[in-house]
């Protein structure tokens, strides 16, 4: 082969290269559900610019999902704004954060809740009419859960699932807990746990997603406004870059057509691949698919429980 040949060998390579890097690529999208409440949360404000700061560095366009009660109602309104300011799409994760799946939640209850917060923060630039289901349940009946469904439809409501779900609210629990007591040594050996614990969801749901749907998705990942993700998310979207994530916007992933399926199944909710997969009768799939029980054995016996 003649030298001239090389460049165009070499360009070959490349772009096969190119080709299956792509193809083997993983994308997520981080998402925040509740936001702060600044009239219990001393250090919300603080923390919640920690969280767009870190976004901000990486460039990152997340979405906030709040809840009226979370956020204090009208209390934590600013802090909203600040996410909308920011360019972070805001969604409704309803005014009272009552789950659809509890019996004693009506759907007509359920849908005014839903309404209410719709009114408080609908007037925000990024407002996006898409609707996270408080602990991700959709109904614990088919009348409840299909009308849900007919009420988003009718009304340009978007369901906003996560395909990876985590117990970073437990964490949080933890890791606070350690603070107060004032052993910053033992925060800071749960905030390893924690990152390595989001590592361990992200590859369980994307190697789900390839038995479930033959493919790695554009996948969504549930977080909360919390202390510990105001404190390790650098860390956080760090190592998921390093084990091969490549973090997108959320507008972005929810492109996904995953994101469309109304997965047959009651009670319904968790993560939509965990749903798929539990319509399509998969074995071996634990209930609620995220829990503390699952992530407290493994905090004790590393000797990181309070």
């Amino acid at each position: 082969m003649t030298s001239q040949h090389l460049p165009f060998r070499l360009l070959a390579v490349l772009v096969l290269s190119l080709w299956a890097s792509l193809c083997t690529a993983k994308t997520l999208a981080l998402t925040f559900d509740d936001g702060f409440n600044p009239g219990t949360q001393p250090d919300a404000a603080q923390w919640n610019a920690q969280i767009l700061a870190a976004l901000h560095t990486h460039q990152i366009t997340a979405a906030l999902f709040p809840s009226l009660a979370r956020m204090g109602g009208t209390d934590g309104l600013g802090l909203v704004k600040a996410w909308a300011q920011a360019g972070h799409l805001v969604g409704n994760h309803t005014a009272s954060h009552r789950s659809l799946a509890d019996p004693k939640v009506s759907l007509d209850w359920f849908i005014a809740d839903v309404q209410a917060a719709d009114a408080a923060i609908r007037d925000l630039p990024t407002f996006t009419p898409m609707l996270r289901f408080p602990y991700l349940k959709e109904g614990d009946t088919q009348a409840k859960r299909d009308g849900m469904r007919a009420w988003m439809a009718k009304n340009s409501y978007r369901n906003a699932p996560v395909s990876i779900d985590a117990s970073d609210w437990y964490y949080n629990i933890v890791y606070t807990a350690h603070l107060k007591a004032g052993d910053a040594d033992k925060a800071g050996r749960v905030k390893q746990a924690y990152i390595r614990h989001l590592l361990n969801r992200a590859e369980y749901y994307d190697q789900l997603a390839y038995k479930v749907l033959g493919r790695s998705p554009a996948h969504v990942m549930l977080l909360h406004t919390n202390q510990i993700n105001a404190a390790a998310l650098p860390a956080v979207i760090a190592a998921l870059t390093t084990s091969g994530w490549q973090v997108t916007s959320t507008r972005s992933a929810f492109q996904d057509p995953l994101y469309a399926q109304t997965p047959d199944t009651l009670p319904a909710g968790e993560s939509i691949i965990w749903s798929l997969a539990k319509a399509l009768d998969f074995p071996k799939l634990r209930y609620p698919a995220e829990d503390s029980v699952y992530e407290e054995p493994l905090l004790r016996e590393a000797g990181l429980l309070p």
